[in-house]
């Protein structure tokens, strides 16, 4: 191996990008895991013996996935048996996992629904009011720090400077003594948790909100 030259870093304007991935669990397993990196980093690093070069990559991922490889439209018409489905699934590891903020299981709409959702959705112009006025609640109180949202508030800050108050935290406490919750995990259902009380209106998580996205984060139906 030659000898290791100097790191490249790449400068790309800040913004947040999205990429998706449907039918996740049919992409390989290194493939994904690949992931894992630039989602805990916000960095892309490419090292070869002549140098590293380092890419900004900080950017949304959506996974989806069916339940089963037989993907039908019916749990009912479902052909997998229980340990194929639960094979299937594993494909997405756990470390990936462990970097997903949120985790909705879906169930199939009905024709009622489909046929009455825009009746009863919300206007986009609401809901992007909402999201403005929470943003501009997160950027008043980072207003002295080196940061602009949730997402980019390193773990020992959060932990530090932005702690929930110790009523708010027995959900996650239990979390974090059964091993159903990792150190990685409570950082971001940290960041989870503030992002929901910008959006209701609160100065600082509370048990609901902490609950919340514990919720979100291990994917289980509150």
């Amino acid at each position: 191996m030659g000898p290791v030259g100097p790191q490249i870093v790449c400068r790309v304007p800040t913004r947040c990008n999205f990429g998706s991935l449907g039918e996740a669990p049919e992409f390989q397993g290194g493939v994904l895991d690949a992931l894992r990196q630039p989602l805990e980093e916000g960095e892309v690093r490419i090292s070869r013996s002549e140098g590293t070069a380092s890419f900004r990559a900080r950017f949304t991922l959506v996974l989806a996935a069916n339940p089963c490889p037989c993907a039908a439209a019916k749990q009912i018409n479902c052909s997998c048996a229980p340990n194929v489905r639960r094979r299937y699934l594993s494909r997405i590891s756990g470390p990936l996992l462990d970097r997903i903020d949120l985790k909705l299981e879906l169930t199939p709409a009905s024709r009622a629904e489909l046929r009455y959702d825009l009746e009863f959705a919300e206007a986009s112009q609401i809901v992007a009011e909402r999201v403005q006025t929470a943003r501009d609640r997160t950027l008043k109180r980072l207003a002295d720090t080196p940061w602009r949202c949730n997402s980019e508030i390193p773990g020992p800050e959060l932990r530090r400077r932005f702690a929930p108050p110790a009523e708010a935290m027995p959900a996650a406490d239990e979390a974090l003594q059964n091993g159903s919750l990792s150190a990685r995990g409570l950082d971001r259902i940290l960041r989870v948790a503030w992002t929901i009380a910008d959006l209701a209106g609160h100065d600082r998580p509370g048990e609901d909100d902490i609950g919340g996205a514990l919720a979100l984060w291990t994917g289980r139906r509150s």
